[in-house]
This record gives structure tokens, sequence and C-alpha cells, in this order.
């Protein structure tokens, strides 16, 4: 492949994602979050269903390890956002889920052994004091204060993160389908719960959204973790921002989100944080 197609696939990613956090929002107006979820997963089945040979693939590894981080973190990281997604604005759920390159860089210290320079404090302090200014956790004086569905929305970008440096490790070894399987696998263990626990019956309408919101998906998933091999951290890092600002463009479109200047100066701060830490970034090298 490539670097030039590579790059074109990260950014159709970003805009499936967009698109299925637009479809999300409208789903989870009437479902709850967690069957959104869970559906969503269900239905990444289908490739499996119409190709057989696919998991035969996906069930090919050397590295399982990595794969049942990737699953596991990836699949808790949507069921947060997709709860996120249901009780707060769609651009304010999907920018705190975006912060995910600045955990990213963490894991990849933590479990890769890569380097991480002093001087990345700046940005990631940027992004943080910007992600606190879109939430208002900074009004009305005192310390910060996060509600528990922001809470839900940065502890999604956390665990994405972890997900995202296990998918750069895997994807040394491991082939596309075995990752996009073992994040299906676990996604739907993890979301099971939470579905059963308020499951209702979708209408014409809802199927509609949801067979959506998997179609989106699918595409976004295999379009990122095949091109994962071709690019860099901070190329990902900054055309996966394409998804931050289309959703904050759709909330305030067709969801009617109104944010304050102030909420808009922290949405451009925090982007400038998260697009610096992954500029500040070393290379990440080769994995063993």
């Amino acid at each position: 492949m490539t670097h030039r197609r590579a790059l074109v696939l990260v950014a159709i990613s970003a805009l499936s994602f967009a698109a299925m956090a637009v479809v999300t929002k409208l789903a989870t107006a009437t479902l709850p979050g967690g069957q959104v979820a869970f559906v969503r997963f269900v239905l990444m089945l289908v490739p499996f269903a119409l190709v057989p040979g696919l998991a035969r693939r996906a069930l090919t590894w050397q590295r399982l390890d990595l794969l049942i981080y990737r699953g596991l973190f990836g699949g808790v990281a949507v069921l947060l956002y997709f709860l996120a997604i249901e009780h707060v604005p769609v651009g304010t759920a999907t920018l705190l889920n975006y912060s995910s390159p600045i955990w990213a860089v963490l894991a990849a210290a933590l479990f890769l052994g890569e380097r991480v320079r002093p001087l990345l404090l700046l940005p990631f302090a940027l992004a943080m004091a910007g992600m606190l200014l879109v939430t208002g956790a900074l009004e009305g004086g005192g310390w910060p204060r996060l509600g528990p569905w922001e809470l839900a929305g940065l502890a999604s970008s956390v665990l994405s993160g972890g997900a995202v440096a296990a998918i750069r490790a895997a994807r040394r070894t491991e082939g596309s389908w075995a990752i996009y399987g073992s994040f299906t696998l676990f996604g739907i263990l993890v979301t099971a719960p939470f579905a059963l626990a308020r499951f209702r019956w979708p209408d014409a309408r809802e199927w509609l959204l949801l067979a959506a919101i998997g179609l989106f998906s699918i595409a976004a998933q295999m379009t990122m973790t095949y091109a994962y091999r071709w690019v860099t951290n901070l190329q990902a890092g900054v055309l996966a921002q394409i998804t931050v600002v289309s959703t904050l463009a759709h909330g305030a479109l067709f969801f009617g989100d109104v944010f304050t200047p102030r909420q808009l100066l922290g949405a451009a701060l925090a982007l400038a944080g998260i697009v610096g830490v992954v500029a500040l970034q070393p290379p990440p090298r080769a994995v063993e």
C-alpha cells in the first residue's frame, strides 16, 4: 500500500466514526446506550457470516495477549462512549473520547517501552484545560467538577488509548481480521449485560439507525486497523480529529447543541493539545 492511500483510509475512517457517532445520538434518543453498543458489535459479525473464510483468518494469531488487550480495552471504551453520547452533546462526548492519542502515548510508554519527552507535559496540560472548559467543569469556581457522563467519556478515552497502543503493537504480527475479531468478540461480551438490563425491541426506524451504526462501524474499524501499519502516530492523531470537528458541527446543525465562546475556545485548545502531544512524541519503534 502507498503512504498516500493509507492516509486516505485514515481520513475515511475518521469520517465514518463521525457518522457513527451522529447516528448513535439519534438512536440513543429512544434506545439505551448500552443496547445500541451491543447491537453495534453484533452487526460487526456480518462480514464473518457473509465470508466464512474471514472467520478462519480472525482465529489465526501469534500474540493472543495483544488481541485480548485490544478487545477488552476497546469494548469497554465503546460502551462508555455510547453511554456518554446518550447523556451529553455528541460533540462533547466525541471530544472527550478523542483525547485518546494522549493516553495512547502514555500507554506506549508504559507497555511498549517508548520514550516520553518531558516537553509533552505542555500540550497535555493544554488539552486537559481545553476539555475542562468544554465540559464546564471550571465554572462556579473551586476544584474542577465533571459530571458522571463526562467522566464516562473521559474514561472511554483512556481505554481507547490503551486499545490504540495494542493495535499498533498487534499490527506488527497480527492480521487486520484477527484484530477486528477480538474487538468484536470482547465488545459483545462487555456490552451484553448492559443491553439485557434495559433491553427494548426496536421499531423499524430504530432498526435502520442501528443498521447504519453497524455499517459505519465496520467501515471505520477496518480502514483504521488496515491503515495503521503504514501511518505514523502524528498522522493518525491529526487525521482522527476530523471526527471531533465533524461531530461538533453536526451536533450544532442537527441537535441544536449550543456552545459558548468559552467552550469553543476549550475545543480549540483541546484539539491543539492533542495534536501537540502526538507531534512531539518520537516515531514509534518496532514491537518485537
